[in-house]
């Protein structure tokens, strides 16, 4: 078998996996997130939880990276790649968006760790310290800054002859390999997150001994819980990308060697694909290891969508045939947030 022929090979197959990993993330991401925020915003247990309230952005984030990545995926199975090599505008743009969404969602992990550790301290003080107000603010401003490091860093790439679209000025080659990819969206959100995790699951296994109230006791326990998992599942799927994003930026593969390329293009597939799980799995950890949550995000979905939408096609039908005797509808269903 020649040369070329394992290159075109390896190369099919590297688009073949982008394209269904690609369509397959969506489904799963777009209903996980959208169930993620619904359920965040719907339940009033967790509408005035600050905690919550970072995971909300997180999933909005992650809702807005899926759009972003079904359209790579679609330009991919179009051209046979993600279209930047013959896009100036493109290429610039989607590293600008993506790196937004990056940072948002890898922050906002941090802030929901280090905002649970200060909300189950034994110290008062220490628990009050964090406000919703407080929180809403210190979104604001990261978000701000997401958008204005992206914007600068996303002018760095260009696109090359041989290479495609690529970081092509060599401070930001520097930039990227010794601060971007191992400290601001690897080493230090890692830490934190992990850190932060373990201190707040620490603090809830010694919350029996602080006098709260059992529902709020149970709250911190689910929420420190699914922070937790959640922090696990982030550090095992961003790790190797952040790992193999050094080692491409620095050693960027040439065109003119096809077999080289071509498995170049297979192993950004994979670490690609792993690094698009982080915006998929979270909804789907927290059904998994949260019994608690798997009650909510089904009363939820009775009370705000099944309900309504029974009692409307109850009202339609009653309508068209008066005569039928239907049975009333339930008043309220009992109230069941604080399970």
């Amino acid at each position: 078998m020649s040369s070329s022929s394992v290159s075109d090979g390896i190369l099919k197959f590297a688009t073949q996996y982008s394209i269904y990993t690609g369509f397959i993330a969506f489904i799963f991401g777009i209903i996980g997130n959208a169930l993620n925020i619904f359920v965040f915003t719907q339940l009033k247990l967790f509408r005035t939880n600050r905690c919550i309230f970072y995971m909300t952005i997180e999933s909005i984030s992650n809702f807005i990276y899926q759009f972003l990545s079904i359209s790579l995926t679609i330009l991919t199975s179009i051209y046979g790649d993600d279209a930047t090599g013959r896009s100036f505008i493109w290429c610039k743009l989607r590293s600008i968006l993506s790196q937004i969404c990056a940072l948002t969602t890898f922050y906002m992990i941090c802030f929901s760790a280090v905002d649970q550790f200060f909300s189950t301290n034994y110290r008062y003080n220490l628990r009050q310290m964090c406000t919703l107000k407080l929180g809403r603010y210190f979104v604001l401003i990261f978000i701000c800054f997401a958008i204005i490091h992206s914007i600068v860093f996303g002018f760095s790439y260009n696109i090359q002859p041989k290479f495609g679209c690529i970081v092509s000025d060599y401070t930001w080659i520097q930039y990227s390999t010794f601060f971007l990819y191992p400290i601001l969206v690897g080493f230090l959100p890692i830490v934190i997150a992990s850190s932060f995790s373990i201190l707040a699951y620490y603090n809830v296994r010694h919350i029996v001994r602080r006098q709260l109230p059992m529902v709020r006791r149970k709250l911190d326990k689910q929420i420190t819980a699914m922070v937790l998992t959640r922090v696990i599942a982030f550090v095992c799927l961003v790790l190797p990308y952040n790992i193999y994003r050094i080692y491409a930026v620095n050693f960027p593969t040439s065109q003119s060697v096809p077999k080289d390329y071509a498995i170049s293009r297979l192993i950004q597939a994979i670490f690609s694909s792993i690094n698009i799980m982080n915006s998929v799995t979270n909804f789907y950890i927290f059904i998994i290891f949260s019994s608690r949550f798997r009650r909510q995000v089904k009363l939820v979905l009775v009370k705000k969508c099944w309900q309504p939408w029974k009692y409307w096609c109850c009202s339609i039908n009653n309508q068209i045939e008066p005569n039928n005797n239907i049975e009333p509808r339930n008043s309220q269903m009992e109230s069941d947030e604080n399970i």
